[in-house]
């Protein structure tokens, strides 16, 4: 039996009523999967962006190389991928989401030597789903070839969407060939791809995300998590007056070795146990940070904006300090600056001599409202830990 029109339509409407969010990425053929994707309300909520790096040229572009071959399993894994990690950046805060690689070659104007086939991924935060299939030559048009490719498309990604499928025919004939590969990430292996680089953060909502799209960030190293992180992130998320307040660790430390697997966890299990999320990315740098999370609010000590605004810290140039905070400004970012005690003396943002040119990325936390004069470090040396 083949798939019904019907059918497709109900699992279309599947995938957009749930929570996913996803980006696809086409090559070589699947384009009519675009169309039904957009054909019923709802799409926008689960399509984030749709890319077809057709020519040779996009798929460098695309992948920041030139691939061993254009149309292989792995080229689809690798286009999966970036489209993960590209969702991860656009997505609402907290909502699962899908990369969704494909390339093909598929009937042309001109007959091929090879096979018509086409190589499908699709990536969530804990699975790879990988399959090939070479389709039987010369008893089907482009289009129809287009349609199978398609309907197999969608049938992948209301897998990855976790929707539960009716029975149905498969789009492919006897005379077709299918080879599949799926692989399931323990957390272990989801946290050391964030240390690799592979992904590049890991979320864990352990709050109920609100109907909001901004994060507010408190980066840091949570080593320990105490009440001031917890009274500054809130008091923040107050003045923001809409976002989803969120803690942020970094893998990856600039003058440190990188955080291994276990102590990840260790300090997750810190956010478990008060209910409030917690990212775990591998960017120790605010610019790096503002690429992952553009249009967030990252929440800072008055020492570390001092530190931002140091060309000390851009090679000595004051230039270099105003290009960069301007790059993460032209992605809608800004920084909410608390009061903190350094040496013994109370700043706040008004004692920083912050440039003209930035004075509205920096919004200052009323002292009135938060102060904290103790640090994770003093922590660790009253309870015998360093």
């Amino acid at each position: 039996m083949k798939m019904t029109e019907a059918w497709i339509r109900a699992v279309v409407e599947a995938i957009h009523s749930t929570p996913s969010q996803a980006v696809i990425y086409l090559s070589g053929g699947a384009s009519q999967s675009l169309g039904l994707l957009m054909s019923v309300p709802g799409a926008t909520s689960t399509v984030l962006e749709a890319l077809v790096p057709y020519s040779r040229v996009s798929m460098v572009d695309l992948l920041g190389k030139i691939p061993a071959s254009y149309c292989s399993q792995q080229t689809a894994e690798e286009m999966a991928l970036l489209a993960y990690n590209r969702a991860l950046k656009l997505s609402s805060p907290g909502a699962p989401v899908v990369g969704v690689g494909f390339t093909g070659s598929l009937a042309s104007s001109r007959p091929k030597l090879g096979n018509h086939r086409f190589h499908l991924s699709t990536r969530t935060s804990n699975q790879l789903y990988a399959s090939t299939v070479t389709l039987s030559k010369g008893i089907r048009t482009r289009e129809q070839e287009d349609t199978v490719s398609s309907q197999f498309l969608l049938k992948a990604l209301s897998k990855a969407c976790r929707v539960v499928q009716q029975t149905t025919g498969s789009p492919l004939s006897e005379s077709d060939s299918l080879n599949e590969l799926e692989k399931q990430f323990t957390e272990d292996e989801e946290l050391q791809q964030v240390i690799d680089g592979q992904i590049c953060f890991k979320i864990y909502p352990f709050s109920a995300p609100p109907n909001a799209e901004r994060k507010i960030i408190l980066p840091g190293s949570f080593n320990p998590l105490h009440d001031g992180h917890l009274k500054l992130l809130e008091v923040a998320t107050s003045l923001c007056g809409n976002g989803y307040p969120c803690f942020e660790i970094s893998a990856i430390n600039a003058d440190k070795p990188p955080l291994t697997v276990s102590q990840i966890k260790d300090r997750v299990k810190q956010f478990e146990r008060v209910g409030k999320t917690v990212i775990i990315s591998n960017q120790p740098y605010f610019y790096k940070k503002a690429e992952l999370f553009p249009g967030s609010a990252f929440v800072i000590g008055a020492d570390t904006a001092a530190r931002l605004i140091n060309p000390k810290y851009y090679d000595g140039s004051y230039e270099k300090m105003l290009e960069i905070l301007g790059a993460c400004k032209a992605r809608g970012c800004t920084f909410l600056v608390g009061g903190r005690s350094t040496d013994g003396v109370f700043k706040v943002l008004e004692d920083l001599e912050i440039p003209e040119e930035l004075k509205d990325m920096f919004v200052p936390i009323p002292a009135e409202m938060f102060r904290m004069d103790i640090s994770s470090t003093e922590i660790r040396k009253s309870r015998g830990m360093m």
